[in-house]
């Protein structure tokens, strides 16, 4: 089953019970798992409260206290300025922001965030118009990153082409993924192989890579009337700007619709902040860059709903896409 097995997750559910009244809930609150992806997500509902308000636990292993307080800080600065809506985080009465429980030897973090209204975005009419908007909010995000003065102690992993898909993979290695056999393996080996060129080409030169929230898939998104909010920024980090479309359109990458998605989202884009023809044209690259690194977080994440609903399907997909990728780029 993998790390989040039924005991793990009661587990999880009673540091979640425990660091709720640190956060002012009352001893009424119940508290209910909402989903696990890397880490794993709580909903704490105390009816002497206005509002319900969300648990994070975070998974060991993957990001440091300083790590997460880097996230929170960068939350903190975007929402001051009003760069999006995403949902505030919140402190303890003496401030603060992380409270932490041990399990099995090891220490585990909850942060906890204001609960916000709305629904995943879903491929109707208003799709593409949803991803023009989007591309609107990514520019404003890629904005502020380029200007903002980050405190001393910030810090946050980088996506660079090792820590994604090479020698130094932040989930794992793609040669691990489900159903796999040898002429795939030899496939992926030449895609590594032509991004790496490529990406080395592309550069990652200040205008092109930075600060981003690497993770704007449907699932971070959430709709209610007119307003767009983006919520989840455990996997910001240092990476492409252009990644940010990549990591948009994860899990629905053979779509048709893509293509319009991608022209919508560079049009939102374009409104906000320059884009340059050959950021525009680099784009495929990087949801090959993006689709290989979700292939591996499936098979390093096999116990995750998303993954079990995936599966091998997944990575036949990722193959087809690296043919036809190659057929033109490789």
């Amino acid at each position: 089953m993998g790390m989040y097995g039924d005991a793990m997750l009661e587990a999880l559910g009673r540091g979640a019970e425990a660091a709720a009244p640190h956060f002012g809930l009352s001893p009424r609150t119940t508290v209910s798992l909402l989903n696990i992806s890397e880490n794993a997500t709580f909903l704490a509902d105390d009816p002497d409260a206005a509002a319900p308000i969300i648990l994070r636990v975070h998974r060991p292993g993957y990001h440091t206290k300083t790590e997460i307080l880097s996230e929170l800080a960068w939350i903190d600065a975007l929402r001051a300025e009003r760069i999006v809506d995403t949902p505030e985080p919140l402190a303890t009465p003496n401030g603060e922001r992380l409270i932490s429980f041990a399990h099995e030897g090891e220490e585990r973090f909850v942060a906890a965030f204001a609960f916000m209204s709305g629904d995943e975005p879903k491929p109707d009419a208003d799709f593409a118009a949803g991803f023009q908007k989007l591309g609107a909010i990514s520019a404003r995000l890629h904005r502020h990153a380029r200007a903002w003065p980050a405190p001393a102690f910030f810090d946050r992993k980088t996506w660079s082409f090792a820590t994604t898909v090479g020698s130094t993979p932040h989930w794992g290695p793609w040669r691990a993924a489900l159903g796999l056999q040898s002429d795939g393996v030899a496939l992926l080996e030449r895609l590594c192989a032509t991004l790496e060129t490529r990406l080395a080409a592309f550069g990652g030169d200040a205008d092109r890579f930075g600060l981003i929230h690497a993770d704007l898939r449907l699932a971070n998104l959430l709709v209610d009337g007119d307003r767009l909010g983006v919520i989840d920024f455990d996997d910001c980090g240092f990476g492409w700007f252009v990644y940010d479309f990549a990591a948009a359109i994860s899990f629905i990458e053979e779509d048709p619709l893509t293509s319009e998605l991608q022209d919508a989202w560079v049009a939102g884009y374009r409104s906000v902040a320059p884009l340059s023809v050959e950021d525009e044209a680099e784009i495929e690259s990087f949801i090959l860059l993006r689709r290989l690194l979700l292939t591996a977080w499936i098979a390093s994440h096999a116990e995750t709903p998303t993954a079990q609903e995936l599966g091998t399907d997944y990575t036949d997909g990722t193959l087809r896409l690296a043919e036809r990728y190659l057929a033109v780029r490789g």
